[in-house]
């Protein structure tokens, strides 16, 4: 349902993907030049990496990837985001764009919506991941302001219309909302109200599964599609995926269950194979 709270728009679930109910792999980089774990690697390592998953993950059958600073821990906030990991990303992600065709995106942590519209552009990526859209909260790293408003500006200066929003409704790591009186409906219209494109329902911190009252509470809300951003399993495709348009998928395609390790083929391969189920 839409409420009349912004003119209705084409799918973009449908026109990034063109399938039902898509799958995108998490390519979890390596840490960049900068980072507190960074130890001098050099960029041909990073790349490569990121790359023998993305060959474990296309192997498997997903339908679209993305890229994520997943080992620049602790996260700065979005104004400390570095300009050499901008680089680095971009570096990434355009060897990606020459290994495979498949629908690439980024996200940058924690919420540097910017930097990763800046990295979209350069790689040719088709969309960023915005784990604050509206609002503000208090998350690991601070107080942190919704990015709508600058980034929807900033797109629009790098003619970035190919480039989607797809937004948390409810923040991993975070309190959601400051002062906690937005409710679940209410988030969910505002993300929508500010121009997202996609709408994702996640648990609480990663790997958390997301609850079925979640992604319907969202859905109920929204004329938007609604994936989920953690917090899928094999055993638990099936179930999370008769209410949610697609999902992103990390932790559960990985070596042991570990964000951290490679991609295994055999997970990405049997995880896959539920999704065929509903397809």
């Amino acid at each position: 349902m839409s409420g009349g709270i912004f003119p209705a728009k084409k799918n973009a679930l449908d026109e990034l993907f063109g399938v039902k109910k898509p799958i995108i792999g998490m390519i979890h980089l390596k840490p960049m030049p900068g980072a507190p774990h960074y130890k001098g690697e050099s960029m041909d390592e990073i790349i490569e990496f990121a790359l023998k998953d993305v060959r474990t993950l296309v192997e498997g059958g997903v339908d679209g990837l993305q890229i994520e600073n997943a080992w620049d821990l602790p996260f700065p906030k979005p104004e400390d985001f570095g300009m050499e990991t901008v680089a680095a990303m971009t570096a990434v992600g355009v060897e990606i764009r020459k290994a495979s065709s498949l629908p690439l995106g980024v996200n940058c942590l924690a919420n540097a919506v910017l930097p990763s519209i800046a990295i979209a552009k350069g790689c040719k990526a088709t969309w960023v991941r915005s784990n604050q859209w509206v609002n503000a909260y208090v998350a690991n790293e601070g107080i942190i302001e919704g990015a709508s408003a600058k980034a929807m500006r900033y797109k629009a200066g790098l003619f970035g219309d190919d480039i989607r929003v797809m937004a948390d409704v409810h923040v991993k790591h975070g309190s959601h909302s400051i002062v906690a009186d937005r409710s679940l409906a209410e988030q969910t219209r505002d993300n929508e109200f500010f121009d997202a494109d996609i709408l994702i329902a996640t648990g609480n911190r990663t790997g958390d599964e997301t609850e079925l009252d979640e992604i319907n509470g969202i859905s109920n809300h929204t004329s938007l599609p609604v994936i989920v951003g953690s917090g899928m399993t094999e055993s638990n495709a099936v179930s999370i995926l008769s209410v949610a348009d697609g999902a992103i998928v990390g932790s559960c395609l990985k070596v042991a269950g570990n964000w951290w390790e490679p991609v295994e083929l055999e997970r990405v391969k049997r995880f896959m194979h539920q999704v065929a189920t509903l397809r």
